[in-house]
């Protein structure tokens, strides 16, 4: 048993006689290695691995239903490509796009994924403070895909994400699958969470107090409170709706005595924060791929570390938004819309910050990058239009309409681009292997471009009237639905070189030195791929965003960490 704390003993294995050679992925061999495996770093790769299959799925469903969208059902084309797809097929497509995208992907890619593999890393310590918690969280995320899998090949699912009442408790298709699904996702995300809390509390070494920490930690954590405290309610309700269902008790169905509005408070309580769940840790790996690629200290670490906790405690204040058509009163209405407003001042604050730190930076546009700065952009848009549904007068006209399509995908998508630009900036961590620069370029500027000719172009149209989850609409909407529908497939065609990018370099990719993009964080202090124990000996914690540390050696084309002399001073940023 190693620990880096004396209250938290966490299991580790010896140190072998050859570290050189006994990194994470080689120094067992097996699938039943995997499979059984307490180490932090291999339940991240096998994160990634069904995260990136289930990616690709959910968006094989997007284009087809895009593709379906290309005409009028009514329309000019008879005969057409329409009507390759039933307004049943497009409801269940639709639907799981939705419900794979946030449960399987959004939520678990940065935290229980990147964050996996980080965490332990960057805190000089050998594991997570529960590395079996830890490997239970993946079967727990495992199970569920598999009974959202369920829910798909028998029969699928229409309800939408949400599983709104009363229609989820009347349909045919398969909700109890889907559920029980989501059920044990969210439970996931609950193991998950409480382990990065008691791992940033304990396993700390003595000299990283609160402000030595890298800013994706403080937002990491944030999001751990979040899927510690909010879930359970997603849990409880999902439950005592598969009850209803199953049973006929009636909680939400008004048949029976129940209230669906009650259903959309439950909902709502975790789902807003859930929004937060998978935008924070964004945010967190935003300010690392911009320090270190504009070779600057972050500016206001103190501010974006503290707007990350005010965004977790506002989150939970702020479900109510989304039900203003539902007929709760208005004052109540006006407390949920002014709060909404308060919510984007601690965004602002990162924005500011980050731009800041650009300014008068060594900028250097590598791919992961390009990828952050794709998501300032991204996430401007879709904080901007938020203001116009986060107004109740506005917000009545524009509620299901393809504005909220638009706003939504733009600020969820703005997560996908982070959550691939981290995955681009740890992949030589993660694997020992660079991938092909040019190639990572193309798959990132084309998805970035697809991605806002599609939803760009949803906005005039939900302005104008044009309904969301419509299989039908009117045909002076025509022209727009072809610009989203062609957009999607430039955004596919993005994402799918960038899968591709990655795989390749699998088998062709040159070794990757331990730091070769120059960050100063501790991951950066080991080989690549790490050893199965991760450090030797704790590491010196230092400014986890001075530059000034490392020294670039031509000879490995990497960043040695050289440290400050003994004595002198820090910095003052």
């Amino acid at each position: 048993m190693s620990s880096l704390h004396p209250s938290v003993a966490v299991a580790a294995p010896a140190i072998p006689d050859d570290p050189g050679t006994a990194n994470y992925l080689t120094h067992e061999k097996g699938i039943l290695s995997w499979l059984g495996t307490l180490d932090h770093k291999r339940i991240c790769v096998m994160y990634l691995y069904g995260i990136i299959a289930f990616f690709l799925i959910a968006g094989a469903f997007a284009l087809l239903f895009r593709t379906a969208l290309l005409f009028p059902q009514k329309g000019a084309v008879p005969g057409g490509i329409q009507f390759l797809i039933s307004h049943d097929m497009y409801n269940q497509l639709f639907t799981l796009h939705g419900a794979i995208m946030i449960f399987v992907v959004i939520i678990p890619g940065i935290p229980a994924a990147l964050g996996n593999f980080i965490v332990p890393l960057m805190l000089g310590a050998k594991d997570v403070a529960f590395p079996r918690l830890n490997l239970a969280s993946w079967y727990m995320w495992a199970f569920g895909c598999v009974w959202l899998l369920i829910a798909l090949l028998t029969g699928g699912l229409d309800t939408g994400w949400t599983f709104y009442t009363p229609y989820s408790t009347s349909t045919s298709t398969r909700v109890i699958p889907a559920l029980t699904g989501a059920f044990l996702l969210g439970f996931s995300s609950i193991f998950t969470g409480l382990n990065f809390i008691v791992t940033i509390h304990k396993l700390r070494p003595p000299q990283m107090g609160w402000f030595q920490m890298p800013l994706v930690l403080w937002s990491l954590y944030s999001t751990a409170i979040m899927q510690v405290l909010a879930t359970p309610v997603l849990g409880i309700t999902l439950l005592m709706l598969i009850v209803e269902k199953a049973v006929g008790i009636g909680i939400f169905t008004p048949e029976l005595g129940g209230d669906p509005v009650l259903f959309q408070h439950f909902f709502w309580f975790y789902s807003h924060p859930a929004v937060y769940i998978m935008i924070l840790p964004a945010m967190g790996v935003m300010s690392e791929l911009l320090a270190t690629f504009s070779r600057k200290h972050i500016f206001g670490y103190t501010f974006i570390a503290f707007s990350s906790v005010a965004i977790a405690l506002l989150s939970f204040l702020v479900w109510g938004h989304h039900m203003f058509v539902s007929g709760q009163s208005s004052l109540l209405g006006t407390i949920f819309s002014a709060i909404t407003f308060s919510i984007a001042v601690p965004s602002a604050v990162k924005v500011f910050n980050w731009v800041a730190t650009l300014y008068q930076g060594s900028i250097e546009f590598k791919a992961p990058m390009v990828y952050a700065l794709s998501f300032i952009w991204i996430f401007g848009i879709g904080g901007l239009t938020g203001l116009f549904l986060s107004t109740m007068s506005t917000n009545v006209h524009l509620t299901d309409t393809y504005f909220v399509v638009a706003h939504f995908h733009m600020v969820m998508a703005a997560t996908i681009f982070v959550f691939l630009g981290g995955l681009h900036y740890w992949w030589p961590k993660i694997t020992g292997r660079m991938y092909n620069e040019t190639l990572a370029l193309a798959g990132c500027l084309i998805s970035v471009i697809g991605f806002n000719i599609t939803f760009l172009s949803q906005f005039p149209m939900g302005s104008n009237g044009m309904m969301r989850r419509y299989y039908n609409y009117a045909p002076e909407f025509q022209s727009l639905h072809v610009i989203s529908t062609i957009g999607s497939y430039l955004a596919g065609v993005g994402f799918f070189v960038s899968v591709v990018c990655l795989v390749q370099s699998l088998f062709r990719g040159r070794k990757a030195p331990a730091n070769p993009w120059g960050a100063a964080t501790m991951e950066w202090r080991t080989p690549s791929p790490p050893p199965w124990y991760n450090f030797e000996t704790t590491p010196k914690v230092e400014d986890p965003y001075d530059y000034d540390l490392l020294k670039y050696n031509e000879r490995t084309d990497s960043y040695d960490y050289v440290g400050r002399p003994a004595g002198a001073p820090r910095p003052a940023h």
